[in-house]
């Protein structure tokens, strides 16, 4: 008999255990007529902002394009630079460079896989304009210590924040700290879409009008347009299905940290160490991540077992191909180069089992025991 496959997530079920939700909103649209932003959209961005607990929410085509908005909007461009992880989606660089900007890497804490903030301030220079920490996996950033350099230095603070939908610090939500906080609602994040999107917070109402200004050809009245802008308007049908689903994130993120901490109580048991939750976060657990010796063998032997993992990821942006130009040679981030090679993430969305939880961990000893040893 086949083993049956354990998927590392699992966006079938969660769409039909939502599904009659989630056709009454497509049909909504449908039936509207408005199909490009619209009222669904327009309620969305107001659901999305109080639930995050900021002034503006304005939604665009991808999580890309937030981070390129907000670095628009926040005047940044050319010769300009803007220090980040290098441990992170090549998005995040993409979108500085978009903006005209320079990125400049600052290396991890092992343990969170976040910007080491004690070694951003050495990579500030006089052309600094902006800080983009990335909240990976769902770990909020040190944002006590990176605004209260930020506010030092004179520098914008834009969150990325795409992996870290209802992710806390201390009380206040990842992405409202800083100037813009941008989401991504690629389906596979905590709250995802049926397609593309993405949403950019902000506490700024002028912030908040630029946005808008930028993502629809520069436009606040229909064919005047004031500024160069993009066509990174949200689609009305995502919209509506991202409705929907923000009725559910509470209860799926708790779903996700029953999980979480379940696999930590057994991975110790097991000897491997668990990922931190760092003290006074809240961690949202878009992906539960281990590190591991030889990775890519573990991997391969637990597919072969029918377990789906993940590898976010395989190598840091320094080291793309893409992105080599911007002139960091091996060994420049240590801490990222060597998370690359060993980090591997456990199935987990809201939907596992108790039972197929309990298999992973199972089959991810044995293997241990016998590929790793």
């Amino acid at each position: 008999m086949k083993t049956a496959v354990i998927p590392q997530l699992d966006l079938a079920a969660q769409h039909a255990a939502i599904r009659e939700e989630i056709h009454a909103a497509v049909a909504r649209v449908l039936d509207s007529g408005h199909y490009i932003l619209g009222p669904e959209v327009a309620a969305f961005e107001q659901e999305f902002a109080a639930w995050t607990g900021t002034r503006h929410a304005v939604g665009v085509s991808t999580g890309t394009a937030a981070l390129h908005l907000a670095l628009r909007a926040a005047g940044v461009g050319p010769g300009d630079e803007v220090i980040t992880s290098p441990f992170t989606f090549v998005a995040s660089a993409a979108a500085i460079l978009y903006a005209g900007a320079r990125p400049i890497f600052a290396d991890i804490n092992p343990r969170t896989y976040n910007i080491d903030v004690s070694l951003i301030r050495a990579a500030i220079t006089q052309r600094t304009r902006a800080l983009m920490p990335v909240h990976l996996y769902g770990q909020p950033a040190d944002m006590e210590a990176i605004m209260a350099l930020a506010t030092e230095r004179k520098l914008v603070v834009v969150e990325d924040a795409a992996q870290a939908h209802g992710a806390l610090a201390g009380s206040r939500h990842a992405g409202s700290f800083g100037a813009f906080g941008c989401f991504s609602f690629y389906p596979t994040k905590n709250l995802g879409a049926c397609g593309e999107g993405g949403i950019v917070v902000t506490g700024d109402d002028a912030h908040a009008r630029t946005l808008r200004m930028l993502r629809d050809w520069g436009q606040e009245e229909k064919g005047r347009h004031d500024i160069r802008g993009f066509n990174d308007r949200l689609q009305a049908i995502q919209g509506a299905v991202l409705r929907v689903k923000l009725r559910h994130l509470d209860s799926w993120n708790a779903q996700r940290r029953r999980h979480a901490e379940a696999y930590s109580h057994r991975l110790e048991r097991m000897g491997v160490v668990p990922p931190v939750e760092a003290r006074g976060m809240r961690h949202a657990w878009h992906c539960y991540t281990i590190r591991v010796p030889k990775r890519d063998a573990v991997r391969r032997a637990l597919a072969d077992e029918g377990i789906q993992t993940g590898v976010h990821y395989p190598r840091p942006v320094h080291l793309q191909p893409a992105y080599r130009d911007l002139g960091y040679p091996p060994g420049s981030f240590p801490e990222a180069e060597r998370a690359a090679k060993e980090v591997l993430s456990l199935p987990l969305h809201p939907a596992l089992t108790d039972a197929d939880r309990e298999r992973v961990c199972d089959v991810l000893q044995k293997t241990l025991e016998t590929v790793a040893s």
